[in-house]
C-alpha cells in the first residue's frame, strides 16, 4: 500500500454486495476479495476495508460490545456537480439517507450503502 493511502474500514452485512454496490455506482476497484468475510476496494487515495459478520474486526469486544454496520460516520467524496450524481445513483436505484443540503461551504447529500453505512458526496461552493 502507497503510504499516502487512506485506509477506512466499513463493517457491511454482506461483503459480496458492498463490493457490487461500491464498484458499480461510486467508481472503486476490487484490490482483493476473501467474502464473506472481508474485502477491500479502493478509489484514489481511499482504501475501503469492507468487513463482514465473520472477519475478525467484527469480534465481540472484550466487554460484549458486539461491532455493527450503519452508523454517522462517513466517508467524504467531492463531486463536480452533486444534481446530476444524485440523478445518476436515483436512476441505480440507490438509496439516501436525506434530501440535499446546501450551506456557505457548498452542498452535500447522504448515500447509504447496503449495510446502513453512510457516504457522503460533497459539492464545494465553487464548483
Amino acid at each position: 500500500m502507497p503510504s499516502d493511502m487512506v485506509n477506512v474500514r466499513y463493517l457491511v452485512d454482506d461483503v459480496e454486495a458492498s463490493i457490487d454496490w461500491y464498484t458499480r455506482h461510486l467508481g472503486f476497484a476490487v484490490l482483493t476479495n476473501y467474502a464473506p468475510a472481508f474485502a477491500d476496494v479502493s478509489r484514489g487515495s481511499l482504501r475501503l476495508l469492507l468487513s463482514g459478520p465473520t472477519s475478525s474486526a467484527a469480534r465481540p469486544m472484550s466487554d460484549g460490545a458486539q461491532p455493527r454496520a450503519g452508523g454517522w460516520n462517513r466517508i467524504h467524496l467531492i463531486v463536480d456537480d452533486l444534481a446530476k450524481e444524485v440523478a445518476r445513483l436515483k436512476a441505480e436505484g440507490a438509496q439516501f439517507r436525506n434530501d440535499m443540503v446546501k450551506g456557505p461551504g457548498g452542498a452535500q447529500v447522504l448515500l447509504v450503502d447496503p449495510s446502513g453505512n453512510l457516504v457522503e458526496l460533497f459539492q464545494p461552493a465553487n464548483r
